[in-house]
């Protein structure tokens, strides 16, 4: 089987062509090479002869001359959250021209399609519903999960509107032209080959922070770190696309939400105790109270659909999860220095 990942040297793009490169797929990689570590991830992809296309994923003229592939797995995104707010242009065409672009080519090869989604195209106020007031003094109790029977109406940042409008297109082409697809809706993932910001790949900046004991801060929510997120295992999330591919023709035109679930989920103030656990290094938080309009203070994922269907959970913790980050981050520790 030929596979060709969009998005190829990102963090999920490459760690995913490096392990169904692994398992004998031949694997190729579309990546314009834009990013902070992208150039880092290719000379991984390249000591294993993954070729990729740098070219942008804006330009259906370029798209459409590559080679036909039997699958392709859509990644590519702008995924930084504040970013949507400040440079709509660059989310829009990246996200959903993207996937447009990529679902013409499918629709001209016969091929069919992975597309990872995200958990930001359930609205802000359904996370906000759980809170009774606007600051997070106290830890919060994992009650309510997220699943497809959740709501999506309702303001989501535009980055989770064309997460969603995509979603909505691939069921569009597949019911018009026969495309087969998966749609993942993905919670934070997190695991080596992340380089981490704000607002994108917090497990992975909060290991640095910490490693460098750099100054760092609890923003939103009165400032007291107590926001929860879920967690998945990169190398989860490959075992489960590779559990997908090879059940594709009994299992497609499906939607799932996936996600670390209540197997492995954090809040700020518990990831910095484990990262000063493993770093040996104690660090000033600052705190900042305001919160972003684009901000949620909890998200749990419900992967009982996903478990259902291909017998998958996901078996990395948090602990695990940090532990494999700090590895990784140590071990490469002056080559990273530029990247983060």
């Amino acid at each position: 089987m030929r596979i060709l990942v969009t998005g190829g040297c990102g963090f999920v793009g490459t760690n995913l062509s490096l392990y169904l490169n692994s398992k004998g797929f031949v694997v190729h990689s579309l990546d314009n090479l834009s990013r902070k570590g992208s150039k880092y991830n290719l000379t991984l992809l390249k000591k294993k002869k993954i070729k990729n296309f740098k070219i942008n994923i804006e330009s259906f003229k370029v798209i459409e001359k590559l080679p036909k592939y039997d699958l392709i797995i859509d990644c590519c995104a702008e995924a930084a959250v504040e970013v949507s707010k400040k440079d709509i242009d660059k989310v829009f065409n990246t996200n959903l021209l993207g996937t447009f672009n990529i679902l013409k080519k499918i629709k001209k090869d016969k091929s069919k399609l992975i597309y990872l989604s995200s958990s930001r195209v359930f609205p802000i106020s359904e996370t906000n519903k759980i809170l009774k007031s606007k600051k997070l003094k106290f830890k919060l109790q994992i009650k309510k999960i997220f699943g497809e029977k959740n709501s999506i109406n309702g303001p989501k940042t535009i980055y989770g509107f064309t997460k969603l409008a995509s979603e909505m297109l691939i069921e569009e082409f597949s019911y018009a032209f026969g495309l087969k697809y998966i749609i993942n809706r993905c919670g934070v993932i997190s695991g080596p080959l992340q380089f981490g910001k704000q607002d994108q790949g917090f497990v992975s900046l909060w290991v640095w922070g910490h490693l460098n004991k750099k100054k760092m801060k609890y923003i939103g929510y009165g400032g007291y770190g107590n926001q929860v997120r879920d967690v998945l295992h990169i190398d989860d999330l490959c075992n489960l696309i590779y559990l997908q591919i090879k059940k594709f023709k009994k299992i497609n035109n499906k939607l799932f939400t996936v996600g670390g679930s209540k197997r492995s989920y954090t809040s700020l103030n518990q990831l910095t105790s484990i990262c000063e656990k493993l770093t040996k290094n104690k660090i000033k938080f600052s705190k900042i109270s305001k919160t972003s309009i684009y901000d949620i203070p909890y998200y749990v994922t419900n992967n009982n659909l996903v478990t259902k269907n291909y017998n998958w959970k996901p078996e990395k913790n948090i602990n695990k999860i940090v532990k494999d980050v700090f590895d990784w981050l140590t071990k490469n520790k002056k080559t990273l220095k530029k990247y983060f």
